[in-house]
């Protein structure tokens, strides 16, 4: 079986010239980490949306890179048994700023964020730990990410000029 990837922009927001490149990736990920029959959710925003959901889910009055909201519902149709995994989002504005942070091509960063939303809405957590410059990670789940980023290296979503 597949799995479901529905991709979508913020009203206000311009979809990106790699928009149509998102879905594709996120499918190769999910099969690569094994994940089968899921039903995912991805929105790309602004900050100031991002600002708005993560003082409304998590009390913090500032914009984030990547939320991921778990759904955790199971349903059956006549293409089998699906496990709604849940939704991501991604602020387009802070994408940028990540990546000049991380000293990473925009790519790289989409990817990680993408993953890393993945691995959350499957029950993944990393607790405290981020991702530093230089600095391996110690976690399960950031290993994983990192691990499987790596596994993608030669995979674009955003053509760098």
């Amino acid at each position: 079986m597949a799995n479901r990837i529905y991709v979508s922009m913020q009203e206000e927001v311009p979809e990106p010239e790699w928009f149509d490149n998102v879905e594709p990736f996120v499918s190769e990920v999910l099969k690569a980490v094994n994940y089968d029959g899921e039903e995912i959710s991805i929105l790309f925003c602004n900050d100031s949306y991002m600002q708005e959901l993560n003082k409304n889910y998590r009390n913090i009055d500032s914009t984030t890179d990547v939320l991921s909201f778990e759904n955790d519902e199971e349903y059956e149709d006549e293409e089998g048994k699906w496990y709604c995994a849940g939704d991501i989002v991604i602020s387009i504005d802070t994408l940028p700023v990540n990546a000049e942070y991380f000293n990473q091509a925009r790519d790289e960063e989409l990817k990680r964020l993408l993953i890393h939303g993945l691995l959350h809405l499957n029950g993944l957590d990393h607790g405290e730990e981020h991702i530093e410059d230089g600095v391996e990670p110690v976690c399960e789940m950031l290993k994983l990410q990192e691990n499987t980023l790596k596994s993608f290296s030669n995979y674009h979503i955003i053509q760098e000029k």
